[in-house]
């Protein structure tokens, strides 16, 4: 069976969209909400955030494979019950509603984000959106949830947010924006 998803062409992402995305899974934190609408400039040309971005879609991909098999998996418990108690049973309905393939599925799309997480790992980030996504990477893999308030997860989620927070900071005055922005306070330290 042909996955029509592999033809999937990644979006373009801008710095704002990048903020957006990676504060979206920062529920635990307010702070960076904040910072979403610092900067529409396009992401500087990183490699890291390329290969993020197909990191992206491959712990999509994983995601739903993952619902999709225990969707299927509570079916089948409610449909036959135990495997051990009625195995027979257990293989005609699970051959009807596909649970073995859905666990395949599963399998199949674990490995394909693990390898592009793996790259992810080796590539190097050549600017702070870069480095920031990678460690979103890092903390979205392997916490437990996204609220959990267990060490070192909070922490991490902080720096995450300081990162996007200085990241914002510095496009908005690499724009010249920060000149335009409040110009009574500029009058009123030339007057002091």
């Amino acid at each position: 069976m042909a996955d029509s998803d592999n033809s999937r062409t990644l979006p373009a992402v801008t710095r704002g969209d990048f903020h957006s995305f990676v504060a979206a899974s920062l529920t635990s934190d307010p702070e960076p909400s904040r910072l979403l609408d610092a900067s529409q400039d396009a992401c500087d040309d990183d490699p890291a955030l390329e290969v993020w971005r197909e990191w992206c879609v491959a712990r999509e991909r994983l995601v739903q494979s993952c619902v999709k098999q225990q969707r299927l998996e509570t079916k089948l418990f409610a449909t036959v019950g135990s495997r051990l108690t009625a195995p027979e049973a257990w293989k005609a309905a699970d051959k009807e509603i596909g649970y073995s393939e859905a666990v395949a599925a599963e399998g199949r799309a674990a490995s394909a984000e693990g390898i592009v997480a793996d790259t992810l790992w080796k590539t190097p980030a050549h600017s702070l959106s870069g480095a920031t996504a990678k460690l979103h990477a890092i903390v979205s893999r392997w916490q437990p949830s996204v609220t959990s308030d267990e060490y070192p997860w909070p922490q991490l989620r902080a720096v995450i947010a300081d990162l996007l927070k200085i990241d914002a900071e510095m496009s908005f005055h690499r724009s010249g924006l920060h000149r335009l922005a409040a110009p009574e306070t500029r009058g009123a330290s030339r007057d002091g």
